[in-house]
């Protein structure tokens, strides 16, 4: 989208009418993300309207301000997905290479799930693993794109990790649910996150184990967040459930990044992406490992 695009997207939202400033590119894998001056506008990508409901979205955005995790909510239209939050000042974007080099990120990003997922905030959407699982599966049917061979084998083999979560199940709390590294903004001291299209009650421990995925954390960056999240070593079951949503968030993701595929979204090769996050998911069920942390989840 040309500057003048943005521009006229920009004079529809009334806290930055008039604003004339720089307008300067952020990341972002599916929307246009801009600053402008002391605010970060938000422009919905092409497509994202079949699987994200922003009226949930802009609820969740607000909640998750409300509980000092987020930046504050300035404008967020529904009917078009603009949003405009304040913009943080002086904190790094994260990614897999600063969560490894910067000090103490791993524990930042725990203790920030923590405060969300203990501030009673309410979001309007339930995410849960497998409705989405067949919700993508059906925009997926309407469109020419492949899925990885064995996908439905997997699927069903996942029936078993559904059925051993659901013997000692954890309260449901508001949860950011996509924590990409990108998600997340760290001012040394403070982490914030951000982009909240995918969030909602869920179990507290996805949070951590999507985000150890796309951190790439090793064992070691694992403990600390843990360590950080639950104020002490990890008892077997959490462990084992942060584990198992690492496979599982390499389930759903695979058919979000085919999603993409569809769309034609170009920031990236998403054939190898869905086709990458299902081999992974798939070697780590095959593991003895997993079979241990899911006996430890059925145990409680």
């Amino acid at each position: 989208m040309v500057t003048d695009e943005v521009r006229a997207r920009l004079a529809a939202v009334p806290v930055l009418a008039g604003y004339t400033g720089p307008l300067d590119r952020l990341g972002g894998l599916t929307n246009l993300v801009f600053k402008a001056g002391d605010y970060c506008l938000r422009i919905p990508g092409k497509g994202t309207e079949e699987y994200i409901n922003r009226a949930n979205e802009a609820i969740a955005a607000r909640e998750a301000a409300r509980a000092g995790v987020s930046p504050e909510v300035l404008h967020a239209d529904a009917a078009t997905g603009l949003m405009v939050t304040r913009y943080i000042a002086y904190a790094e974007t994260m990614s897999p290479e600063k969560f490894r080099d910067r000090q103490g990120s791993p524990a930042r990003a725990a203790e920030a799930f923590r405060k969300l997922h203990t501030s009673g905030a309410v979001f309007p959407f339930r995410f849960e693993l497998f409705s989405m699982i067949d919700d993508y599966l059906k925009v997926l049917s309407t469109r020419d794109v492949a899925l990885p061979a064995g996908y439905h084998d997997v699927v069903r083999e996942a029936g078993s990790v559904r059925t051993a979560m659901a013997i000692h199940p954890l309260p449901l709390v508001a949860c950011h649910c996509d924590p990409l590294c990108e998600n997340f903004l760290d001012t040394g001291k403070r982490m914030w996150i951000v982009d909240w299209e995918y969030s909602g009650m869920n179990d507290p421990l996805w949070d951590l184990g999507d985000l150890s995925v796309e951190g790439k954390f090793d064992a070691a960056q694992d403990e600390e967040m843990m360590r950080a999240y639950f104020g002490s070593e990890a008892k077997p079951a959490e462990r084992g459930r942060i584990v198992i949503y690492k496979a599982m968030c390499d389930l759903l993701w695979t058919l979000w990044g085919l999603i993409q595929l569809a769309n034609n979204n170009p920031v990236d090769d998403f054939r190898a992406y869905a086709d990458g996050r299902f081999a992974r998911c798939k070697a780590l069920m095959e593991t003895s490992e997993f079979s241990r942390h899911l006996a430890a989840v059925r145990e409680g």
